[in-house]
């Protein structure tokens, strides 16, 4: 498992992926912007390209002559798709903190970088994850009804607690405000929990199915 890790982040991801959360993260630091569109370039550029890049190089097919099992390549690549997800969140959560550095009197109408977004963000890849990999893993090729799907889940998602945010006072000033850390931080961690759980429940789902596709 651990060589085949390895493979997967020297051979099928290529460095580029590795570079773009900080071009993602750098978003982060526009005044009073709609934070969520800065985590979902995750969704639009970085994952769209890297199954792209997986079809080309058949990296199924070579993958599948190695002495390994199905069950282990579901887990590797899944493995380095939530690694580039936690350096997404992470390198972001650390513009996050510059841009309340760089404009601290800012009054926020979207969602400000406070903990309780982020647990909202974990929502959002968990929720992304477990309509991609299921959907995926059915075929192991075709990616794009995968991707559409998954993408539509999270933006709806997105849109609609954005819009609560906007429309509710309570909402907005809970999310924007400085004196819930408590509240905050209990979201992230329940953020963190929902991203755990629905991710491993996606991987189960995928071995599942993965078990059943014959690779060509």
């Amino acid at each position: 498992m651990y060589n085949l890790l390895i493979k997967e982040l020297k051979i099928g991801v290529h460095w580029l992926n590795f570079v773009l959360p900080l071009l993602y993260g750098a978003l982060m630091l526009i005044p009073n912007w709609i934070y969520l569109i800065a985590m979902m370039y995750f969704f639009w550029i970085t994952m769209p390209n890297l199954f792209a890049q997986y079809r080309a190089k058949n990296d199924m097919l070579f993958t599948a002559i190695l002495p390994v099992t199905k069950k282990d390549m579901v887990k590797a690549r899944i493995s380095v798709i939530v690694i580039l997800e936690c350096l997404q969140i992470v390198v972001a959560m650390i513009f996050g903190f510059f841009t309340f550095r760089l404009y601290p009197h800012t009054d926020y109408v979207f969602f400000a970088p406070h903990m309780g977004f982020w647990g909202l963000c974990l929502i959002m890849f968990a929720l992304y994850n477990l309509i991609l990999f299921p959907m995926f893993y059915k075929t192991a090729y075709k990616y794009g009804p995968a991707q559409i799907t998954a993408i539509t889940v999270v933006l709806t998602f997105a849109t609609l607690i954005q819009w609560v945010g906007i429309a509710n006072a309570k909402v907005s000033d809970f999310f924007n405000g400085s004196g819930h850390t408590a509240l905050h931080g209990a979201i992230l961690a329940g953020g963190i929990a929902f991203y755990l759980v629905f991710t491993w429940i996606a991987y189960r789902i995928s071995v599942h199915r993965f078990q059943r596709v014959e690779i060509q």
